[in-house]
């Protein structure tokens, strides 16, 4: 399966994400995200899809919550694919 092919992660995929910085479990990340978690973040989503994600203010202050991240990592993958 090539990168393109990949799904856009789901919310437990992105909660895993962020527990592996700093060794945590994925029931102790909470709901906000951090600055320094965000660029984690969206660092480890443009390796895994090989991609380089078009953020604009919008889309990061979308992007503080795990929620909206994974709405909003969808919708940033999705119109990737399509370019």
């Amino acid at each position: 399966m090539t990168s393109r092919e990949l799904q856009p992660p789901g919310r437990q995929e992105i909660v895993a994400i962020l527990a592996a910085m700093g060794g945590r479990a994925p029931d102790q990340v909470v709901e906000n995200i951090g600055s320094l978690e965000l660029a984690w973040l969206v660092s480890q989503v443009e390796d895994r899809y090989d991609t380089t994600l078009e953020l604009d203010d919008a889309a990061l202050a979308r992007m503080m919550t795990v929620s909206g991240a994974v709405t909003t990592i969808h919708q940033l993958l999705e119109g990737a694919a399509d370019a």
